[in-house]
């Protein structure tokens, strides 16, 4: 074997570690939004498997780095959960068609921000991304209890068993192993939890079977999008936050591979990430943000090149053609599902505390009020009854918790800190 092929060889190996590690967060979104909604197996199986098919065209765009596209960083790009929660609100508050056409505004609109969104990154410092990434986190677990309990009033014994044992097998693998096992934890939960729960007669096969073999993702396959306003400006607001986190993982990945970057090229990034979310209104799917998991995943492997993102998305766009692998996370019942949700929804809280831990609350005095205001709010305003005499427009936006964690943090930091850049 040519050192060449030795290469190619392992990149593409080091390529399916990056599709496992980002698998089951990127499965989780459309499961969330297509139970929200009441969508059919068949209408789930295309959003799975058109979503992964996305999950690999985004990477490649922002691997790939061209005159005006692409960050040119081992990236890998995923579903942004931070878009559960407001278009599961739209979907129900409007239909699929408002759900899509507010991605697709929000797509154009994190593309004409692109150039200007590096000169007010000073708007958006850690206390902000940390108060609401904490806020994603805490605001998705009890949607994590819900699935534990099979998403009923009483809960059987064996869906508590199924959820315990599924949170028991992600801890004893992040026990006991290192490096890419204990990186797929949660991965490996669903699938030991699911085949425990075949054993018990609770997995449905079906929605495998009557998937297709092969299937082209089309553009506009929930019908015509619809462009309302309300929908419109939070899902700028969501696409905000996460053009907030994908520069995290830029830098953080700069670092680690010794690849300084340019305002030029954050804005390349930042564009291709609008193409990415604009793609995804088009066809169907939903946003998509740079993957923070992925970064360890290159710290772990030492490989600073580019090459192994290469295969991970050619390995998407190809499994993103088959409906029947899509149609594998269908088999998932929910308690399984629910208990490797209550621990990434959990990790993902804690991320957001671990970078509020890096605010010096001793040094600047107002930061303190400020995190425990917003993300108090954010959690506390979830979802809540307590705007139900306001206009639909506005509930939507009061009960939103991350618009509410992201809108207040920016304005709170903007009031106290008005006179000085931080």
């Amino acid at each position: 074997m040519t050192q060449n092929e030795h290469s190619h060889s392992q990149s593409a190996v080091l390529g399916l570690q990056h599709l496992l590690a980002m698998y089951s967060g990127s499965i989780l979104v459309p499961i969330l939004i297509a139970s929200a909604l009441g969508y059919s197996s068949e209408q789930l199986t295309y959003l799975i498997s058109t979503d992964i098919f996305m999950c690999g065209v985004a990477t490649l765009l922002q691997v790939h780095m061209s005159k005006h596209l692409g960050i040119g960083l081992p990236v890998v790009l995923g579903v942004a959960f931070q878009s559960v929660a407001p278009l599961s609100i739209i979907g129900k508050q409007f239909d699929s068609g408002t759900m899509f056409g507010a991605l697709i505004v929000s797509g154009l609109y994190v593309i004409l921000v692109a150039p200007i969104f590096s000169k007010i990154a000073r708007f958006f410092p850690k206390l902000v991304t940390g108060s609401v990434i904490t806020t994603i986190g805490l605001t998705l677990i009890p949607v994590a209890i819900g699935n534990m309990g099979n998403n009923v009033d009483k809960p059987t014994f064996q869906s508590m068993i199924l959820a315990l044992l599924t949170v028991a097998i992600i801890l004893a693998i992040n026990a006991f192993t290192k490096g890419f096992v204990k990186s797929i934890s949660i991965l490996i939960g669903l699938v030991v939890g699911t085949f425990v729960a075949a054993g018990m007669g609770l997995v449905d096969v079906t929605p495998v079977l009557q998937a297709k073999m092969v299937h082209i993702p089309v553009p506009f396959y929930f019908g015509v999008p619809k462009f309302e306003w309300t929908s419109s400006l939070m899902m700028c607001i969501i696409a905000t936050v996460s053009l907030v986190e994908s520069t995290g993982v830029y830098y953080a990945l700069s670092e680690i591979t010794d690849d300084p970057i340019t305002s030029k090229r954050l804005g390349n990034g930042y564009r291709a990430e609008g193409l990415a979310v604009l793609l995804g209104g088009i066809f169907n799917t939903f946003p998509y943000t740079g993957f923070s998991q992925n970064v360890g995943l290159v710290k772990l492997s030492g490989i600073k090149t580019r090459r192994p993102i290469y295969y991970a998305a050619a390995f998407l766009i190809i499994l993103g053609l088959f409906p029947k692998f899509g149609a594998l996370a269908q088999m998932i019942p929910s308690p399984v599902l629910g208990g490797g949700m209550l621990v990434m929804f959990g990790m993902v809280a804690l991320q957001g505390m671990s970078i509020l831990n890096e605010v010096d609350f001793k040094k600047n005095e107002h930061d303190f009020i400020i995190a425990a205001v917003s993300v108090a709010a954010g959690v506390g305003f979830s979802g809540t009854s307590l705007f139900s005499s306001l206009p639909d427009g506005l509930q939507m936006f009061l009960t939103n918790g991350i618009v509410i964690a992201t809108v207040l943090s920016i304005f709170l930091n903007l009031v106290f800190y008005r006179n000085k850049t931080k």
